[in-house]
């Protein structure tokens, strides 16, 4: 990442649970120092990137002024949302004047704006829109594939007697809502993770409070 001038960057850095550390995000800042950047804030935080609304995101977009880079160590700790839901949170940011830099996703805006050409600027627009909604798809099907996973791997231990229950409530927790996100009943998911429907009943209600 570099740039020919300072320019003003927001950092953001995230988790899924609580048990999850964010040490190696922290080189992020060092970086955007080493490339010109002023950093105008950092936010850090450990949620699920399914959550659509996120304390601290949510202050980053508050904060944003026109011309901010918005830095992170790859889109999914931006998204893991479904795609329509991902471009939408994705234009919270751009609607505010900020740009968005991440390894997964080119930037064309400079040189769209740059362009005289109405044409040339209609297709690199087109091309920086599917190259969004590529990089967003691909963060929600990682998640997906090792949500389902997990489960399924759960399911083994328990046939086997391997599945020890309960785990920790922050990982329990997660795990209620990624399944929930993937479509499982209160009953599977009660069911598959070996906890009590209540339970499931209660986590999601407090999700949707937060959300």
């Amino acid at each position: 990442m570099s740039t020919s001038k300072t320019k003003a960057c927001r950092i953001y850095q995230r988790v899924s649970t609580s048990g999850q550390d964010l040490t190696r995000q922290q080189k992020l800042v060092a970086d955007a120092q080493a490339a010109g950047f002023y950093v105008a804030g950092v936010y850090s935080e450990k949620i699920s990137g399914t959550v659509a609304s996120r304390p601290e995101l949510n202050r980053l977009i508050a904060d944003l002024q026109a011309g901010d880079v918005v830095i992170a160590e790859s889109l999914d700790r931006i998204s893991r949302l479904p795609v329509v839901e991902g471009e939408a949170l994705i234009a919270r940011i751009t609607e505010k004047g900020a740009k968005i830099a991440v390894p997964d996703v080119i930037d064309l805006s400079d040189i769209i704006a740059t362009s005289t050409d109405p044409m040339v600027k209609i297709v690199l627009e087109a091309n920086q829109k599917m190259m969004l909604k590529i990089a967003l798809h691909m963060a929600r099907k990682e998640y997906e594939q090792r949500a389902t996973k997990q489960a399924s791997g759960i399911i083994v231990a328990k046939a086997k007697g391997l599945y020890t229950g309960r785990k920790p409530d922050t990982f329990v927790n997660a795990k209620i809502v990624e399944l929930r996100a993937l479509k499982y009943t209160i009953v599977k998911i009660a069911s598959t993770l070996n906890v009590s429907e209540s339970q499931v009943k209660l986590i999601l209600k407090k999700t949707a409070a937060n959300t």
